[in-house]
């Protein structure tokens, strides 16, 4: 396959940025699609020119490091990671626009590369169990109903990818946020925090400079974990709760 790259390219996050173009040849439609920037970087390095940087880590479909707009869609064509997706997508001599994560909580640090730490402080916020110090507590001391550990596991398959952000035209948080609230909310363990989460979460949620939520629901089409819309009906039924008794 022959294709054209058109890629953001910015040295820095006090750098203008801009659109430069690539050309690459002999890519295998059974690449991945980080594989295939492995190829153009190592041109790149052969010419003496810069790499272009991007995130990956385990490109397992499971950290979540990997993110970048392809052709105006967060991860790209299909529902995964952009680790996970495979030049097969694509056809030969298809041009492919390539940018970073577009929100005003998620700076630029080089090229495709993003700031996520906003997701960090917003899990520090809230994302804890009161536990007691000492051995580890025995697996079966706290019952947890079919239902309840249903409901955390679908939420806790969140990979904080930040393709929800990245895809909604206001550039919330609140399908990340409400997946990590869910997830403890959920469970007996976490019923001590259950309010003061929700709250603290919400309120650092703001506090990063994300956008409101609209239910315009492109996240949920984004998420490659396929967090669902109503986790976030849920989130808000919760500080509404928490909100009336504080």
């Amino acid at each position: 396959m022959r294709l054209t790259l058109r890629i953001w390219r910015q040295e820095g996050p006090g750098s203008d940025g801009a659109m430069r173009t690539y050309e690459v040849e002999d890519i295998s439609p059974d690449m991945s699609f980080l594989e295939m920037l492995d190829t153009l970087n190592e041109e790149l390095i052969l010419k003496g020119e810069e790499p272009v940087a991007f995130d990956h880590d385990c490109r397992e479909g499971i950290c979540g490091a990997c993110g970048m707009v392809i052709n105006g869609e967060a991860h790209g064509p299909e529902r995964t990671t952009t680790c996970q997706l495979h030049m097969r997508h694509f056809r030969d001599g298809d041009t492919i626009d390539i940018e970073p994560w577009r929100a005003a909580a998620f700076p630029v640090v080089r090229d495709l590369m993003v700031d996520r730490s906003a997701f960090d402080r917003v899990i520090g916020a809230g994302g804890y169990v009161t536990a007691p110090t000492g051995s580890a507590p025995e697996a079966h001391a706290t019952p947890v109903p079919k239902p309840a550990a249903d409901a955390a596991f679908a939420h806790a398959e969140c990979i904080g990818c930040g393709a929800c952000v990245a895809a909604c035209p206001n550039g919330s948080a609140m399908l990340f946020t409400s997946a990590k609230v869910n997830h403890l909310n959920s469970l007996p363990q976490g019923a001590p925090e259950r309010e003061s989460r929700v709250l603290d979460m919400v309120a650092q949620m703001d506090a990063e400079g994300f956008g409101g939520c609209t239910l315009a629901g492109e996240c949920a089409t984004a998420c490659p974990k396929g967090i669902p819309m109503p986790s976030i009906a849920k989130m808000n039924r919760e500080y509404l709760r928490a909100a009336t008794k504080s």
